[in-house]
């Protein structure tokens, strides 16, 4: 603890002689950056495609692969936080579909698990919102999507300045008061099939200059499947105020739920009927904090100060029977795993405009401290069937209790050099120290072939890792005469270990006591922009590489049960390469500008993708697929709009791609196997008149029954199907 304080105190240290160094050697120009403006840069004319902007709230995004997403102009049952109408504009996207409404979001890309979106720095206006970004990188809480402004994206090159993760970054914006009014109500309310109903209100103005925004949603269901109700409450409130060239921003959110899951289903139960429950007493609960504090400063001219103090006060509470999926629940004691999540952080840029080879270039500078407590706990519950999440025996749990402190100090430096002639080159570099920490004990346990306990001890651990490295990176853009932009980079990538994976007692997985971190690195390159300023477009390729590879295999008991389990573990080195397009056609304006004629616009994302173990000796996995990379994923729609009016149909398919590095295609208990290639689609229609929106959707369009997931744990263990048809109507009221 001492030697982190100590790393800490020095890179304060170094951090205000840079400070101090820049603000002394900043030269100046003629442009003010005003406190309390966001400028949002829209390059695509109305596009649902765009990118960010080259600089932007202390972070360089030129060079790299962005996207980024504006609620207001995509038709998506935000009602239900649909992940893949919603993203239906990024390239490459696996998206896992766990529940009906969008409870937790799962996105992964390029080979990485989807699971709680661990694999992306997960983010709510510019902080950090997952469980433990160190140890335990898992989104137990999204925002509601009718809340959203907008959602931005970075890839794997943002490991130099939003953290180490290969998958990048994601952040989702909330919206904000309206600026030339005091009031303003918004209210969204929706019903749909399986006894969903949605309740959204939302009030925002500025008064007096300060600009303020409250919101609420209560949403639940009954679900399509047995044993899957839920409901949920989301509270958000924000308020900024400018004091001269000092913007200072608070918010708090707040999300509590209570999902029923009716747990996985064995390859042949879901052929039988996919809405069959094979687990009735089975729940999860989460509740989520967290607060944020925003400084923006405009020092002078030329150079701006951000500063954000985040905390997150948080936990998660799982109940039920965690045994295989093929193995019937004959009641009994439950599983509970209890989850706390204490994390308080402060990340601080500096961004400077400075003129060199006769052309403004800009560096940031900053530095991320951040600590962190999860307790994990896990034993007994009740043999009942209501979610009672309380221990039987809390002083003495049958499986553990540990305590994982984690501690972060980063220090990250990029710059956009302009070179002249639209050429620009992105250099950047990360120091990074990371002190794990685990405190507890687990239970062994051995019992006879009747069953009786025969040993029964509390075996206690201390454990402590610490680690500092660099990461560099850089980046390269060219902006072409004819409004495109040729873009690339290449950065480096680390993902720690978890130490709370370590002692979770699961019959479906286990990990390797020895695994270690995996480092490796994210190479893109690009071309991006309009076409006769009617084609949006972005196209590139990328390589994923991955050094000691973090993976599950398919491995069995020993005799006589011979029953298969994932085994989590370095596998080998591996890559994930592919082709990632987006394109959108705005057919009416190729052909007139007429404003009586219907506007009707094209969406085409496609990724080809390949994955592969290399430099192995285990004949069981050499060149076999990555898991989790679906060879081909494609996303096409159209929408069409006339004056109050709009329509959007959103046609998916995804290939066929693997749950573990074997390729196993089936396993008795479920838990690995194929995902089959899928095929969806979406149908949704909106009409506006004065203050009135009516929206209308339907998801699964055409009722296909497909699963994008098989779970080890909850929801699961086993097959998780997706949602059938369903119908959905809002109604909504702006004042």
């Amino acid at each position: 603890m001492h030697g982190s304080c100590r790393m800490t105190d020095r890179i304060l240290i170094v951090m205000t002689l840079i400070v101090a160094a820049v603000s002394m050697h900043a030269q100046r120009r003629d442009t003010v950056n005003l406190p309390g403006v966001d400028v949002n840069s829209d390059r695509s004319k109305g596009a649902t495609i765009s990118h960010a902007p080259d600089v932007e709230a202390g972070a360089i995004y030129a060079g790299k692969k962005t996207e980024v997403i504006r609620l207001d102009r995509i038709m998506a049952n935000t009602a239900t936080n649909n992940p893949r109408q919603v993203f239906a504009g990024v390239a490459g996207l696996n998206i896992w579909e766990s529940d009906g409404s969008g409870l937790q979001l799962g996105i992964g890309g390029r080979g990485l698990s989807p699971n709680r979106t661990s694999n992306f720095t997960t983010r709510q206006n510019g902080y950090e919102i997952s469980a433990d970004p160190l140890g335990y990188p898992e989104s137990y809480y999204t925002p509601p999507m009718e809340a959203l402004q907008r959602i931005e994206l970075v890839r794997g090159a943002a490991s130099l300045r939003y953290g180490t993760q290969f998958g990048g970054m994601v952040n989702f914006i909330m919206k904000d008061g309206a600026l030339d009014r005091p009031i303003e109500s918004r209210l969204r309310m929706t019903g749909g099939s399986y006894g969903f109903a949605n309740l959204f209100g939302q009030v925002g103005g500025t008064i007096d200059g300060t600009r303020y925004v409250g919101m609420y949603q209560y949403r639940r269901a009954d679900g399509w499947r047995q044993n899957s109700e839920y409901d949920v409450h989301t509270a958000y409130a924000a308020a900024s105020h400018a004091f001269g060239n000092l913007r200072v921003k608070a918010d708090y959110t707040f999300m509590t739920y209570t999902a029923h899951q009716p747990g996985g289903l064995t390859d042949r139960q879901f052929l039988l009927d996919a809405q069959e429950s094979m687990r009735s007493r089975n729940w999860f609960r989460v509740d989520w904090n967290l607060a944020s504090i925003t400084l923006d400063y405009v020092i002078d001219d030329d150079l701006a100060l951000r500063s954000q103090f985040f905390g997150n006060a948080s936990g998660r509470t799982a109940l039920g029977n965690l045994e295989r999926i093929n193995v019937v629940d004959l009641g009994g004691e439950r599983t509970m795993i209890d989850g706390t999540f204490r994390n308080i952080g402060n990340e601080t840029s500096l961004t400077c405009d400075v003129d060199l080879f006769d052309e403004q270039s800009t560096v940031v500078i900053g530095w991320r401290l951040f600590h962190g407590t999860t307790r994990q706990r896990q034993g007994n519950g009740s043999a009942g069937s209501d979610p009672d999440f309380r221990f039987l025996r809390p002083d003495d749990l049958e499986g553990s209790d540990y305590r994982f402190p984690n501690d972060n100090a980063a220090l990250f430096a990029e710059s956009v050099i302009r070179l002249g002639g639209g050429f620009a080159i992105v250099p950047g570099i990360r120091f990074e120290h990371i002190t794990t920490r685990a405190e507890g004990y687990y239970k062994q346990r051995v019992t006879d072939f009747a069953g009786n306990v025969i040993v029964d001890t509390n075996i206690d651990e201390s454990r402590t890792r610490s680690r500092s490295f660099v990461l560099f990176g850089l980046g390269a853009t060219y902006q072409l005469p004819v409004g495109l932009e040729l873009y690339g980079n290449l950065a480096q990538n680390y993902r720690s270990i978890t130490f709370s994976d370590l002692r979770i007692s699961n019959p479906n997985l286990r990990v390797d006591s020895n695994i270690v971190d995996e480092r490796g690195y994210t190479a893109d390159i690009g071309i991006r922009g309009r076409i006769a300023d009617v084609v949006t477009f972005d196209a590139s390729l990328f390589y994923l590489r991955y050094d000691r590879r973090i993976g599950q295999i398919l491995k069995a008991d020993e005799p006589p049960l011979y029953l298969p389990y994932r085994f989590r573990t370095n596998i080998a080195d591996a890559y994930t390469a592919g082709l990632e397009t987006v394109l959108e056609w705005d057919v009416t304006s190729t052909f007139t500008h007429d404003e009586a004629v219907p506007n009707v616009r094209l969406m085409v994302n496609a990724s080809v993708l390949d994955g592969r173990y290399i430099d192995t000796q285990d004949p069981s996995i050499r060149d076999k697929q990555v898991e989790l990379v679906p060879p081909y994923t494609v996303r096409g729609g159209i929408s069409a709009s006339w004056k109050g009016f709009r329509a959007s149909f959103l046609y998916s398919a995804i290939g066929k791609h693997y749950t573990d590095a074997t390729n196993a295609e089936y396993s008795a208990t479920a838990v690995n196997g194929a995902i089959p290639a899928y095929r969806v689609a979406d149908l949704s229609v909106q009409y506006a008149f004065d203050r009135f929106t009516i929206e209308g959707s339907c998801n699964n369009l055409f009722d296909e029954r497909y699963f994008t997931r098989r779970a080890d744990s909850y929801p699961g263990p086993g097959i998780i199907p997706a949602e059938a048809r369903s119908l959905f109507l809002t109604l909504q009221v702006v004042i």
